[in-house]
């Protein structure tokens, strides 16, 4: 099966470049699944319901959040109608999943959700609850497992890679908007850092640089804002899964507001 993970989609640039290019991507590589990060979808905080059904109709079926997950309230209503899910490791009592599974070409897929520590709201520990959570999807059967782990700090992805490896499907590295260079399947788990934004790509991780310059250099918050103007970038990683839930190739690809397509393959490693 062919699969494709979307990092964090930043406010209507972000929205606009999915509506322009994942309909072509989908017919091109003849996508079966698509999943994105929706943490800041709505002007770069939370996701409406308006824009939850316009990125669902652009062609991603299920989509991850993160620590902004609940920055938009009426999002508390969305968990319950659409495919969404945060991370797994917020107190259970929060509203929401952090699990979804959902049926690709006769195989069950999981997708789950995660958040690390570093600098992130209070949740509890995510290596424990991943380690219970894949047994219990590995137990019922399940091999096609992908994960969103969304984190500051590199280690905890790159540690949270160790741990699943053998296990898992595919883990995608989101919030930081930086996309990193080193996707690989390593012992048949699909992996890359971090994703990277798909948004505006010439101010401050998707938004207008002048609050946090001014931040920088004054120690001031402010109100941060997407730009009304900016240069946008799409990225994402298009991968193959094959029946016994394994990674055999990726590539991640960036496509630039001109037009210009990057594209890089993945490379193969066995620990």
């Amino acid at each position: 099966m062919k699969l494709a993970f979307i990092g964090d989609i930043v406010g209507k640039p972000g929205r606009d470049m999915v509506k322009k290019y994942l309909p072509k991507l989908r017919e091109e590589y003849g996508l079966d699944l698509v999943i994105a990060n929706y943490e800041n979808a709505s002007h770069g905080f939370g996701l409406t319901k308006k824009n939850c059904e316009e990125l669902l109709g652009y062609g991603i079926d299920v989509m991850t959040g993160g620590n902004h997950s609940w920055d938009k309230k009426e999002v508390f209503l969305l968990y319950k109608d659409y495919p969404l899910i945060r991370p797994i490791n917020y107190p259970r009592k929060s509203p929401g999943e952090g699990l979804i599974k959902v049926e690709v070409l006769g195989y069950k897929v999981a997708i789950i959700n995660v958040m690390g520590h570093y600098t992130m709201p209070m949740v509890d520990n995510p290596f424990v609850i991943m380690e219970e959570t894949i047994k219990e999807l590995r137990d019922e059967g399940i091999k096609h497992i992908v994960v969103d782990i969304h984190a500051e700090a590199t280690s905890e992805k790159l540690a949270m890679m160790q741990l699943l490896r053998k296990d898992v499907s595919a883990i995608f590295g989101t919030h930081t908007h930086v996309g990193t260079d080193d996707l690989a399947i390593i012992d048949g788990c699909c992996y890359v850092t971090d994703v990277g934004l798909t948004g505006c790509r010439d101010g401050v991780i998707g938004m207008e640089k002048d609050i946090p310059l001014n931040r920088f250099l004054t120690g001031l918050g402010g109100h941060y804002d997407i730009a009304k103007k900016c240069q946008t970038i799409f990225q994402l990683v298009i991968f193959e899964l094959n029946e016994e839930g394994r990674g055999v190739n990726a590539k991640k690809i960036k496509i630039y507001d001109n037009g210009d397509v990057v594209a890089l393959g993945s490379r193969i490693e066995r620990y």
